[in-house]
Parts: C-alpha cells; structure tokens; sequence
C-alpha cells in the first residue's frame, strides 16, 4: 500500500455532462502525480457518519493538480455529491487497485466502454498521449452519452453505439470492436474493456477467442460502495491458483483469461 494518500481534497469543479452522470474535479497535485489509468479512490461523500462508508470511484483523467471522477446519481450518497461546492474539501484516499498495463508499443490500443465504465477509459486514452487509439462507446441513449474531449489526444477516434440507434451504430458496442477487429485482421492489438458485465464477457469471449491480449476493468463488482470487500468476489478461471478474485485488491483490472466468464 505504498504511496497512498489519504487527506481532505479540495473540489474545484462538480458539474452534471448527461442527467444522470456528474463530473468532480479535486485538487490534490500527490493523487493527479501518481495515480495510473484503472486505479480509483475512495471518497467520503460527507462528514459524519451517514452514509458510513467511502465510495469508489475510478479516476477518470487528469488535469495538471488535479484529478477527475464520473459517478452516477444512483442513490442518496451520491445526490449529496451533486450538492457539493468548488471549494469545499471531501476526504479522500487512493490511489487504490491494480490499473492497466500499458499497451505494447507496436499494439494498435482499443478501449471498449459501457455507460459509466467508460470512466478509466478515458483516462487510459489521455494517458497514451498522440498515439492511435480507436475507443469505442456505448451507452443505452443519446441522452446517457458521455461527452467529454480532454481526453482525446490527435490520433484517437471514438465512435459510439446507442441500443436504441438514437445516436451511432445502432445496437451493442460489440458490434463496433467486432467490425474493427475484421477491419484491423493481422495487425497486433491490445484491448481494454470496462462496463457492465454481459458487455465484458462478450468481449473477453471474442478477444480470447481470437488469441488478442485483452484487460477488464471490473468496477461495476464495487458499485455498491459498501466498502472496499463485500460482495466484490469474482470467480477465477481454473488456470490460476485462485479460486475468487477480490476487485478491490486483486483489481480491478484483470486479464480477461484470469476470470471465469460462465459464472
């Protein structure tokens, strides 16, 4: 656990980019220096001591001291954070968890994400800086799209799926990396996946498949946020000497091989 840091954090920005989904920026210039695309922070969304426990969120990208979350207003946690003020200072500790492995260099990188699991995507593309990124979104309506464009370096394209074909391809983002990997055939690839798990599971399935190096991003297993190790227990593919992994400590970025995809 070396390099964590855990202190009040000042928010410099909290702004809504769909209905439902809210972007928070924190000054913290230690976390912005040493947190890696994957890794996420836990944070106290109030003082005192309701609702007990600090949330989970994946670091969504950097901007010079300081570092940015998406969450989802999903329950009363996380309305109270559409609350907060520039200004004010919420506790936070990170960074936490296993983040991506870089990309070989001669890998063409494409990030597949679903809803809020685009969130250490985008991160992981602003990361890999002015080389060639195809990043692939999805999302269930225009209206849930998440349109942010820090992340995108010159030589990175983004096409989007809606699974009501309001906005995109019509129909699953699996579509989208099915059709680009017919497109890239030959060519040696690095994937990247995070959202919700049938979406994870299709395309862990078709990288394995298809013999490409694929890593997952499990987050949604902590969504809960009931603290870092309850009901976040994954099952483990028969090849290691695991028989469950936890998110929170084994992850939560795993090789798509390592997880058992039938449970």
């Amino acid at each position: 656990m070396g390099g964590m840091i855990d202190r009040y954090t000042e928010i410099v920005f909290n702004r809504p980019v769909t209905r439902e989904t809210w972007i928070m920026g924190l000054r913290s210039p230690e976390l912005a220096a040493v947190t890696k695309p994957g890794q996420f922070v836990m944070i106290r969304v109030r003082p005192g001591i309701d609702p007990l426990l600090r949330r989970p969120f994946s670091v969504c990208g950097i901007d010079e001291a300081c570092f940015m979350v998406l969450y989802r207003v999903v329950g009363k946690g996380t309305e109270i954070m559409t609350t907060i003020q520039p200004g004010e200072k919420l506790p936070v500790l990170g960074p936490l968890g296993i983040g991506f492995s870089a990309p070989g260099e001669k890998d063409l990188p494409v990030l597949v994400g679903g809803g809020i699991g685009v969130a250490p995507l985008l991160f992981l593309a602003q990361s890999l800086g002015a080389r060639k990124v195809e990043f692939m979104m999805g999302f269930r309506t225009m209206q849930e799209i998440i349109r942010l464009d820090y992340f995108k370096g010159p030589n990175q394209t983004v096409s989007l799926a809606t699974d009501d074909g309001t906005e995109g391809h019509a129909g699953f983002v699996t579509d989208l990396l099915l059709s680009s990997l017919e497109e890239h055939k030959g060519r040696s690839l690095s994937l990247f996946a995070c959202g919700p798990r049938p979406m994870l599971k299709k395309v862990a399935e078709t990288a394995m498949k298809k013999g490409i190096p694929c890593q997952v991003s499990l987050e949604s297993a902590m969504a809960c946020g009931f603290g870092v190790c309850q009901g976040c227990a994954v099952k483990a593919s028969a090849q290691g000497s695991a028989t469950y992994h936890y998110v929170c400590q084994n992850g939560p970025v795993f090789r798509a091989e390592s997880i058992d995809w039938s449970k």
